[in-house]
């Protein structure tokens, strides 16, 4: 048996892009992180940035910048390895970790997408199942009341399932269409949940315009920012906001491999502050408009004033409330697509390139995803699982450090696409048996220093900023390895 076919190298999804496919511009990436930025949880994070905690405007404006600025250096580090070579996040991770090595590293990465792409399609399912109630309601307000739909499997009734299971399909149709629907759907998807924003606002100024406005003006103000006692909530944000970007950071390159040139994939990257000041406008006034439209009707609205899902509920409006459901849908499907999907099928296909095409690989996500959106409401997410996933997922700062010290300092930004994928007897790839041992120690000495903030009570405070001690703790021990 040879090299190449030991180590099971050989599928058309881990070769290098074709120039000719290499089409993505600036606008390109300006859509990629509105998607990251546009989603309940980054709606919540920001609108409670400004709104609960007390906190100057400006210096939560100012810890979004720095936390944009972060993720634009590490995401132009990491992007150009696959900018420059076309090559996927789990191939170019060959490059250091070794071909078997890859594989298993590579995993970790996928089993996190896998695990949360089930728990962001249950949440899909159910923003599906509020939109087919209010129609079923429409239709006959009676039927919901049919004991057929109050019988309860795993906590879901008929609905659910049946909007379970149309989700997906869906996702499974959408997703499996290939990089040039994927590009349109995420450049519709970013535009799109902008446009749905717009007109939300909108609707809340045409009403409310003099209360916003004074809401506005109570909250810019900017004469006690520059003090001491700012600096410590500016570095905490930072890390917060960072934080949530995180994820996408060390598979950046599952799409950067299509830009058209690395200063288009810089530009687009530049666009995170951009991004991260329109969405900040956008949420911060629309909690404003329904705090005030919620409380001219006598409700309190300070426990649901990040929750858009609540808020909607709130207006009793059906029809605001099936227009805001069809952009929550589109919005979660494409960080779907991003943050979960397209990493776990690239690490699957390197786990098993002889076996996988894109469509199998789309009926293996779907059937995990089925299985873990199962059993999420009646046991995962009562069993804290999700503080197992977050530990796991503290490698991934330790990762980029590995990936990025062995690219730029000692493969000096030289890639042998041949040996990467038909290997010679001794090829730097190789290392031993498949495995390099040296990147094996400094991600695991990384990890302990990423996993210590998260789990180290002392520590705590630094929990933020676990992926960038992570990786960086890994990048120097690994320059140390390699330097005796």
């Amino acid at each position: 048996m040879n090299q190449s076919e030991k180590f099971q190298l050989r599928n058309w999804e881990l070769v290098s892009i074709n120039p000719n496919n290499r089409d993505w511009s600036w606008k390109n990436y300006f859509n990629f992180w509105a998607i990251n930025i546009q989603t309940i949880v980054g709606f919540s994070l920001i609108s409670a940035l400004y709104l609960f905690y007390d906190l100057n405007f400006f210096v939560v404006l100012t810890g979004s910048l720095l936390a944009g600025l972060l993720v634009f250096f590490f995401a132009n580090i990491i992007g150009k390895i696959s900018q420059s070579s076309g090559l996927s996040f789990p191939t170019i991770l060959r490059l250091s970790m070794g071909f078997t090595g890859a594989r298993y590293v590579g995993m970790i990465r996928g089993l996190v997408g896998l695990f949360m792409f089930g728990v962001q399609t249950f949440f899909i399912s159910k923003s599906l199942g509020y939109i087919a109630r209010i129609i079923i309601f429409k239709i006959d307000n009676q039927i919901l009341q049919n004991e057929i739909f109050l019988l309860f499997f795993f906590g879901l009734n008929l609905i659910d399932w049946v909007c379970l299971f149309l989700t997906l399909i869906f996702q499974y149709i959408l997703f499996t269409k290939g990089q040039n629907f994927l590009k349109s759907f995420i450049n519709f998807s970013g535009l799109s949940i902008y446009l749905g924003l717009s007109v939300l606002l909108i609707v809340i100024l045409s009403e409310y315009y003099n209360e916003l406005l004074n809401g506005i003006k109570l909250s810019l103000v900017f004469s006690n920012f520059a003090i001491q006692s700012n600096i410590a909530p500016i570095i905490s944000i930072t890390g917060t906001l960072f934080a949530y970007f995180a994820i996408v950071l060390l598979t950046f390159g599952d799409f950067s491999r299509y830009s058209m040139n690395y200063k288009e994939m810089t530009k687009g990257n530049l666009s995170i502050i951009l991004n991260l000041i329109f969405f900040s406008f956008f949420s911060v006034l629309i909690t404003l408009g329904s705090d005030i439209i919620l409380t001219s009707k006598g409700l309190n609205a300070s426990s649901l004033l990040t929750n858009p899902n609540d808020i909607i509920g709130k207006f009793n409006n059906n029809f605001l409330t099936f227009f805001c459901l069809i952009f929550i849908i589109i919005s979660s499907l494409s960080t779907n697509l991003i943050a979960n999907y397209i990493p776990s099928q690239n690490t699957l296909i390197n786990f098993f390139p002889n076996s996988l095409t894109l469509k199998k690989t789309g009926i293996v996500i779907s059937i995990i995803g089925l299985i873990i959106s199962t059993f999420w409401l009646s046991i995962l997410s009562k069993a804290n699982v999700l503080i197992f996933v977050e530990a796991v997922a503290t490698t991934f700062g330790p990762i980029f450090g590995v990936l990025v010290a062995d690219y730029y300092l000692f493969k000096k930004q030289q890639i042998n696409h041949k040996e990467l994928f038909y290997p010679k007897e001794h090829t730097e790839y190789i290392y031993s048996n498949g495995w390099n041992l040296k990147a094996l120690y400094a991600l695991l000495i990384g990890s302990i220093f990423s996993l210590s903030s998260l789990l180290n009570e002392n520590l705590i405070q630094y929990q933020s900023f676990g992926w960038i001690i992570g990786a960086f703790a890994s990048y120097l021990i690994y320059y140390l390895l390699n330097n005796k």
